[in-house]
Order: C-alpha cells, then structure tokens, then sequence
C-alpha cells in the first residue's frame, strides 16, 4: 500500500495582504537569534532557547478541556458494528457524528447563515456494488459438540463478500492442500464440491479453490508473526474474496487455534465440515462521508484538512481516529464559545472510507484543493501500549530517513521501501508536529517515536496532491485488525494525548501570527542542527569501521542530502504568515539557511580528517 510520492511544492503563492506588524516584530527578534545561530553554530544554545518558549495561545485551554473518556464513548459507540460503506453499522456511525457535531453547535450546512463559524455536511455518494453485513456464521467439525468457530466470538472470521450459505448451511468434505499453491491444489485432485483449506491467506485459497476449481467454500490461515498467535490463538485478522456472483459462496479465516484444531482432526482421518454463513447485501447503498469545518475569517478558503477513516471492523482501527477527531470538534465549539478569536484560515475535519473520503475532497473541487495548506490523518490513535504492544508514531513525510533508515530511525512491522532524493517533500510539518507530541508528552507520561514514510493511510491523497500530509498512529500492534481489536484495548489517556497534539498542531497554522512562525523557525534550524550532529556521528562511525573511499563518499552524500533538505524545510515556512511574506521573515529564512549550510559543510569537512 505504499505510494510513491510526487515532489511538492517548496514555497507558497504570493498573496495580496502585506504581513501584519506583530508578525514581523516577532520575526524581527527571531532575526537576531538566527544569526546569532549563523555565526556561533551552537546548536545547544539554541536548543535552550527554545525550551524557555511559552505554549502558544489557547494551547492550554486545549490541554484542559480535550476529554479522553469522551472520545473513547465514541469509541465504545463504533465498536458495536462491523464497519464497511452503506452497512448498517457505517451508517449508524455517520450518523451518531453528526448528532454529536449537532450537539457541540455546528449547524447544518443547508441551514448555515454568512455568521455561523461552526458547519457540518453529510456527502453521499452511490455505491456501484451492493453494501456487505456479515450477521452470523460458524463452522463445526462433524463429530465435535463445539463449533470451531461461531461469529458470536470470532466477528472477522468470514471474509468481505462473502454469501450466504442456503438454509440449514452446507456440509462437505474437508480437503487440506498444505500451502496453497497451485501444484499442491493438482495434486489433490478434484475439489470440487468440498470445502478447502490452506496456510495461505483465504482470499488466495478462495480464488483457486472456489473460483477455479469449483470448490464449496474456503478456509485460510495467514498470520504474520507480529500478531503473536500462538499467545492471542483465536485472533482472526479480517479479510476479503472477490466478490463473485457467479459462485455466490465464502471464504473463512481460521484463529491459530482453530487451525491446530482441524489439522489435528485432518491427521487422523478425513474430516467433514457443516458452514453456516448469512450476510446482508444492501442493494442501492450510498457511501456517505462526514465534512465538519471551523470557517475562517479572512482566508477560509485556506484549510487544515483533518481525516478519520469509519470503515473496519476495529476498535483502535479506527473508531479511535474517529472518537478523537470528534472530541477535537466539540472542544473547538467550546474554545470559541469562551471567546477564542476565529482563526484566518479554516479548519476541516473528514470522517469516512478510509483515503476514498480524502482523495475525493482533495479532488473534487480543484478551486478548494488550491488552498489546502495541510493534511493529518488519525488512524489507530488510541491505543493502551501496555496491552496491543507498540508505540505512538508520527508517520513522516518522506525525509532522507526514508532513503538511509538508520541511527534511532526505523520503519514500523508494516515496512516501507528504500524511496530516492526525488521523493524527499521538504516541509516543516515534520518536525513541527513532532514538537507539539514532544511538549504534550512533557507534561505525561507518554512516549512518543517517529517512523519514515510508508503509506497506507489518509496522509497518502495528501501527498499525492502535493500537500504537507502526516499520519498519527500506533505500531506494531498485536491485535491490528483482528477481532482482538476492541475496547478493552483503548485507552482514553492516549486518545487525549493525540488528540491534544493533532489540535495544538493546527490552531497556530490556522493563525499564522508571528509567534508561530518565530516557534517554527526556531524548532526547524534546531532540528536540523541535531540532525547533522547525528548523521555526522553514524558517518564517523561507519568510516571507522571501513575507512574506504566509497563509505567516505556515500556519508558524503548523506550529510549532504540532510542539509539541503533542510535548506530546502525553511523556504517552505513563507506558506505561515497570512499575507505576502514580510522582508524581516525572508532575511531570517536566509540567515537560518546559511546557518544550516556552514553547520553541514562543517561536518562534511571534518569527514575528510
């Protein structure tokens, strides 16, 4: 699911209001600070500077008012239903949102006034293909009082599109053909009629086994390692088959015990199977998607572009994305209900098909996409670490750790590819909001990490569209998307955590005053300097280990990648003030980037010793 993105753009348009005068006395000190930086290089100084800094307007009252145990009601709400476009259960979802975001004050789009800073809508798109509901099944050996499995407590266990069986169900034989390839299924002969089983995963069983070769069902079994199943043994990661008219049948997925348990019954003689499935196929089903938005003032038409996916069956995957995005609405209703000025710019939140929702907001309207300014996607944002495993991540845009993951960099169990010097999307963003997770997490204890690009999520339209674009999230986790993603497993702690930062993350940019752009510059030439002295560090080490010409020239290029990107983060600060960047911001932007290049050309200097 990794995408390779387009390189964006680096600076923004010229707009036609000058900065205001606080911005640029702001810029004005901040001035003088970079080139004190410029000339000293001391990136420890500065590091303690920006310490000192004082929280950002309303990034308190944020703190204060953002309720965990609220997000996490949402959350609970969610669980209940197996999730997937035009069902029962994501339309019962889209609409406790928009009650709850009726309830916090925002108002009808349809019925919203020139004066109503709070709106919603609800988008509905048809749906090409009948919406799919699982409402029960099980499979019993023939012989065993237990079933070996039952919906009631294994809820992923049939796949998406799969059909319901006639009344009464089906009983077959059993045919094991071990991986599931296709010269293990010739050399079990005809299976047509019986029911299939192969370690592989059920989608693939499903295809040879029913599609090809006429079976009556299949059961898979495929669990990476990460999901520990010989520990969570009934776990079951849901799945999907094509769906197929033709044969109107179903695929299962099998828990590890589940499998032990007919390999077991197969090694001591042939083995009969009763399957009873029934599902609900919802014909002229529509996708709706959720919009809420803060209007701006002076510059509405630029926004801060949040998404939450509804669909999965998952409780952390992501009822969690869902449930902290909804308490970031209602706590924005409230801050402007005690006064909070509106900001310039607006704030828009998405709920629903995980990236169909936010490609198509992006893409739909070429005028609105313009000014998206930014993009963050909350998915599986709740998690209780001390119970799924894992930890939070800030997914990057992609950064040369993405080209050399090394050092404390490393990517997630769900793995990325090495990416090249023209994917790198330099942008403060970054390192930004990697700043306001670190200042929450100072005053908690919460643990927060940062991950190379690897896609996946609602950041990806984002990117694709060249806009800033990050995702929030937890990895690995030992219950991603398997029934043992439930509520037992979120943490209202957490869902507060990432929903404090997500908003302390926006408010500024959706300001864009001088104390924003004073911070930012501030954290990207810190950033930058620690990076360096990092990259620098591992360089040294790695010539130490094999002094050759070709290491000396690959750390070369890597300190050399590093500090352009970072020359190349500062141009991009010019998208914060509202209104044409002023003199005094471009000269700091300059000072700060000749910083950034004597500090690189320092350390690539010092390789050559």
């Amino acid at each position: 699911m990794t995408t390779t993105p387009t390189r964006p753009l680096r600076s923004g348009r010229a707009r036609s209001h000058r900065t205001p005068h606080h911005v640029g006395r702001a810029v004005a000190t901040l001035f003088a600070l970079v080139m004190a930086l410029a000339i000293t290089g001391n990136a420890a100084r500065a590091q303690a500077t920006n310490a000192t800094q004082p929280s950002l307007p309303f990034e308190d009252r944020v703190r204060a008012l953002f309720d965990g145990a609220r997000a996490k009601t949402t959350v609970a709400f969610l669980d209940q239903y197996v999730r997937w476009p035009g069902n029962r259960g994501f339309d019962a979802s889209i609409a406790h949102i928009a009650e709850q975001l009726e309830r916090a004050g925002y108002v009808p789009q349809a019925r919203a006034t020139a004066s109503d800073a709070l709106t919603y809508r609800v988008e509905q798109y048809p749906m090409t293909q009948p919406a799919w509901e699982p409402i029960n099944a099980s499979v019993t050996i023939d012989g065993d009082n237990a079933p070996l499995l039952q919906f009631a407590s294994n809820r992923n266990m049939l796949a998406t599109n799969s059909f319901a069986t006639p009344v009464g169900g089906v009983r077959a034989a059993v045919v094991s053909v071990g991986g599931g390839t296709p010269a293990e299924f010739d050399a079990a002969g005809d299976v047509r009629g019986k029911v299939v089983f192969a370690n592989a995963p059920v989608s693939r069983v499903f295809q040879e086994a029913v599609v090809r070769r006429g079976a009556a069902g299949a059961l898979g079994y495929a669990l990476p390692a990460y999901l520990k199943p010989e520990i969570n043994r009934h776990s079951i990661q849901f799945a999907s088959v094509a769906r197929d008219t033709s044969v109107n049948s179903w695929g299962i997925a099998l828990s590890y015990a589940a499998r032990e348990r007919l390999t077991a019954a197969l090694a001591n003689g042939p083995v009969s199977v009763h399957v009873v499935t029934d599902v609900r196929f919802t014909t002229n089903a529509v996708e709706q998607t959720v919009v809420a938005e803060v209007r701006g003032t002076s510059h509405a038409n630029e926004r801060f572009v949040f998404s939450a996916h509804v669909q999965e069956p998952g409780a952390n995957d992501n009822a969690s994305g869902v449930g902290a995005q909804l308490e970031m609405a209602r706590v924005m209703a409230q801050l402007l209900r005690e006064g909070m000025p509106r900001s310039a710019r607006t704030l828009t939140m998405i709920w629903g098909q995980e990236i169909r929702s936010t490609d198509r907001f992006i893409t739909q309207d070429s005028v609105r996409a313009r000014d998206i300014r930014w993009g963050m996607s909350l998915d599986m944002v709740g998690e209780d670490t001390d119970k799924t495993g894992g930890t939070f991540l800030i997914e990057k845009m992609p950064d040369p750790s993405a080209i050399w993951t090394r050092g404390n960099d490393k990517h997630s169990e769900w793995g990325g590819r090495p990416l090249e010097k023209k994917d790198l999307r330099p942008h403060y963003f970054n390192d930004f909001v990697e700043a306001r997770a670190r200042a929450h997490a100072a005053t908690t204890n919460w643990v927060v990490n940062t991950n190379p690009f690897e896609g996946g999520s609602d950041h990806t339209p984002f990117l694709r569209a060249n806009k800033p674009g990050l995702l929030l999230w937890h990895f690995t986790d030992q219950f991603y998307h398997t029934d043992g993603d439930r509520i037992d497993n979120v943490s209202a702690a957490t869902l507060r955590n990432v929903g404090v930062t997500a908003l302390t993350s926006a408010l500024p940019l959706l300001r864009g005053d001088g104390a924003t752009i004073d911070r930012v510059l501030r954290e990207v030439t810190n950033a930058a300097q620690a990076r360096l002295a990092t990259e620098a560090q591992l360089a040294t080490a790695n010539i130490q280990r094999s002094p050759t010409s070709e290491t000396r020239a690959r750390e070369r290029d890597i300190l050399e990648t590093w500090t352009k990107y970072y020359v190349d983060v500062l141009s991009t600060v010019r998208d914060i003030p509202i209104g044409t960047a002023s003199t005094q911001l471009e000269a700091a932007i300059a000072a700060a980037q000749r910083a950034i290049e004597a500090a690189g050309a320092q350390h690539v200097a010092a390789l050559a010793r």
